[in-house]
């Protein structure tokens, strides 16, 4: 098959860790699936520059706030398809066989990946199940989960907004029965986590998504998240 997918990266100082995760991606080259790799950075005082230029990513700036990087990368982005996914978030092998059969059906909805954390133990088990529950049942998975989508179906729900947290609820909101989960699993850091906590991390983030389901706006709530 030709080359349809543009992958967009949003990245802050994430040259430490985001090596594991473009490796994952090349199986995409390998497979003449991936036409681009886009790296959108919000203000990063690391090596990301030349670590973009050694992968052959197409680098875009823009302030900072995933839901702006985000934006940003997709009008740059010229593939047929799109897949959006974080730094610290890894595909597992045989994740592009998956994407193309995703593809190659034409199908009208987007799709996102199973979660899991590279973390052992109970906790790391229960939140991804949680997460995953939570994505069929409720069509609201996040975005460390990614996010494959047709240039199409992303122009006519007006892609992402222009806001620095909850930019993966409100985009779910768009897509509201127009998701399906894929037979793939996304292996995400679970560095925050084990930072504050798992427990302690799954209410703050409940918290948030209640508040903004209040209408509490995004930068308030950005400005409590980041400075935990």
């Amino acid at each position: 098959m030709r080359a349809h997918l543009s992958i967009i990266i949003p990245t802050r100082n994430a040259a430490g860790i985001i090596g594991p995760t473009l490796a994952s991606l090349f199986e995409g080259v390998q497979a003449n699936l991936v036409r681009e790799l886009i790296i959108s950075d919000g203000e990063s005082s690391d090596e990301i520059e030349a670590l973009a230029d050694a992968a052959g990513a197409r680098l875009v700036r823009s302030a900072p706030g995933r839901g702006r990087q985000l934006a940003s990368g997709a009008d740059m982005a010229t593939g047929d398809w799109m897949l959006f996914i974080h730094a610290d978030t890894q595909l597992e092998a045989g994740w592009s066989n998956v994407v193309i059969a995703h593809i190659e059906q034409e199908s009208d909805k987007a799709g996102y990946f199973r979660l899991r954390f590279r973390a052992s133990g109970a906790c790391a088990a229960c939140v991804a199940a949680w997460a995953n529950f939570r994505s069929r049942a409720f069509d609201l998975p996040y975005g460390d989960q990614g996010l494959l989508i047709s240039r199409r179906l992303y122009q006519e729900i007006g892609g992402y907004p222009v806001i620095p947290l909850m930019e993966d609820v409100a985009i779910a909101d768009k897509l509201r029965h127009r998701m399906v989960g894929l037979d793939c699993r996304a292996l995400t850091s679970a560095g925050r986590q084990q930072d504050r906590g798992w427990v302690n991390t799954g209410v703050s983030n409940l918290f948030a998504l209640l508040k903004y389901r209040l209408g509490v706006s995004p930068e308030r709530l950005a400005s409590q998240y980041y400075r935990k």
